[in-house]
């Protein structure tokens, strides 16, 4: 196991294009790191700086003590698991999973030893003698991820590996890979644009966009305390619902209609000095009441919640309700903000004010 520090890093292409900016970040011995943000954030590029498959234009790479740098990937110590599993479809299960350790020139008891409690972790014992063929994928990624097992790795990457997987096995391969973690405690990176797997995997979660990281923090701090109004929008599911806020003549008005806001907000508001704002509120921060009114375009039922679509301040939006409502189209629905959750940006630099 070991601890990172990536400092001041840079990747910038042969056509001067630059993809990562100043990156820099500590990660503990043992953290759970997932790298989130849209494709083209930069953030798959920082890991294959991580392993080697990407020289670092800029800035210092330490894993442990040692400064990884410009040191080639065999030398790094670390195992990566790819989206697409990369398996050797002439090779059992088993072969697979030995491959790196034969190249090593491991001994063959040592290999099999490995191999066998690998696959005792990963439910794969009676799978080794099949082909990859013969494996649904999920097993398949199981395989991948034993591959790099059994090298005993000190930083293991992931570089979205559930993609591939169907919505049942990715949930279900999610939790094997906590479970992993928590059985090995070994330093993890995980690179995902899905936010439902960073927000349940990581110990912290490290947010880009453009190549510039936003925000670090644990999930609960980037969902409840967003530093930028990128951020406040990414991390949730249905996103932040957002409308721009002006202040006239000491009276505030959210998409041209006048409202009334909470002494929190007010004070925030006059704090800053400004007059233009960006107001946000969580679907799941709505609740029935009757201070503002949703004019209902369109119910999903989901089970336990329903999402309940409509304009708010003239705006399209949507309330996340727990229990099943049968809302009709049309309809006018009377609703309350959760005052302690509400988010106030800054129009112009889209920073968290509140």
């Amino acid at each position: 196991m070991a601890s990172l520090s990536l400092q001041h890093l840079d990747k910038i292409y042969d056509n001067n294009v630059q993809a990562v900016y100043d990156f820099n970040m500590d990660i503990e011995d043992g953290e759970f790191i997932v790298f989130v943000g849209p494709s083209g954030c930069g953030k798959s590029t920082t890991l294959r700086m991580i392993a080697g498959l990407e020289d670092i234009s800029a800035g210092k790479l330490m894993i442990g003590d040692k400064d990884c740098t410009r040191l080639p990937a065999k030398d790094r110590d670390i195992a990566m698991v790819f989206q697409n599993y990369a398996l050797y479809g002439h090779m059992t299960i088993y072969e697979n999973m030995a491959f790196s350790l034969v190249l090593a020139k491991e001994d063959k008891y040592v290999i099999h030893e490995k191999v066998l409690a690998a696959a005792e972790i990963l439910g794969l014992t009676a799978q080794l003698n099949k082909k990859p063929s013969q494996l649904s994928g999920g097993q398949r990624q199981r395989v991948a991820m034993g591959r790099a097992i059994v090298r005993n790795p000190k930083v293991f990457l992931f570089d979205e590996p559930l993609s591939n997987l169907d919505a049942k096995l990715r949930g279900s391969t999610r939790r094997e890979i906590k479970l992993l973690h928590r059985r090995l405690g070994t330093t993890m990176i995980y690179v995902t644009h899905d936010q439902t797997e960073a927000l349940t995997l990581a110990d912290r979660i490290c947010c880009m966009s453009m190549g510039h990281v936003q925000q670090i923090g644990t999930p609960l701090e980037l969902y409840d305390h967003p530093k930028n109004l990128f951020v406040a929008t990414f991390i949730g599911l249905p996103p932040m619902n957002t409308f721009s806020l002006k202040v006239e003549n000491g009276k505030y008005y959210a998409e041209g209609e006048e409202i009334a806001l909470p002494s929190k907000v007010v004070d925030a508001i006059n704090k800053s000095g400004k007059s233009n704002f960006i107001l946000g509120i969580r679907p799941e921060d709505i609740k029935p009441g009757n201070t503002y009114k949703l004019n209902v375009t369109l119910n999903e039922n989901t089970g336990h919640f329903t999402l309940t679509h409509g304009k708010l301040f003239g705006k399209t939006s949507v309330a996340k309700f727990r229990d099943w409502m049968r809302y009709k189209t049309g309809e006018v629905v009377g609703i309350d903000f959760d005052e302690e959750k509400i988010h106030l940006f800054d129009s112009e630099t889209e920073e968290a004010i509140i």
